[in-house]
């Protein structure tokens, strides 16, 4: 009986650490589009990150924290141009992982041009996944779809 209680108690806070995990989301991602000519436009992501929370550049050097990974859908209506851009980031040592890495803080907008094949209006869609850690925790990596019309 007393087997049962504490494996049910050990569920239970289990169930409850997972269910507050997903409840923190430090990172709101918001999203727009921009027409540059006939044939290029720029998708811009933009997340804002709650005050004392940072999340990972694109080229956060592997070895430490998740590093921010975009993935964008095939289309019959773009191809990408180069990669996506970001603006330079923090550098700073953290003993945590014993290296420096690369963050941001309050606020990031990441950039990627595309290569129109259609003058029609159309959606961008893919998916980013990062991981947002504060001086006490990190929590999981998270993915985000996101979809992104082009006017």
């Amino acid at each position: 009986m007393m087997k049962r209680f504490l494996l049910l108690l050990a569920a239970m806070f289990c169930m409850g650490t997972v269910a507050f995990a997903q409840l923190q989301r430090p990172v709101k991602w918001s999203y727009a589009a921009k027409r540059l000519n006939a044939s290029e436009a720029m998708v811009y992501i933009r997340g804002t990150i709650d005050k004392g929370w940072h999340i990972y550049s694109t080229v956060q050097p592997e070895g430490g924290p998740r590093k921010t990974v975009f993935a964008f859908d095939p289309s019959k209506s773009f191809t990408l141009v180069g990669g996506v851009t970001e603006p330079k980031p923090i550098k700073q040592f953290e003993k945590v992982f014993d290296m420096d890495v690369l963050y941001f803080d309050n606020a990031v907008v990441f950039s990627q041009k595309i290569r129109l094949k259609d003058k029609k209006p159309f959606v961008v869609k893919g998916t980013l996944e990062y991981m947002a850690c504060n001086d006490k925790q990190c929590l999981p990596p998270d993915e985000v779809s996101f979809s992104i019309p082009v006017k």
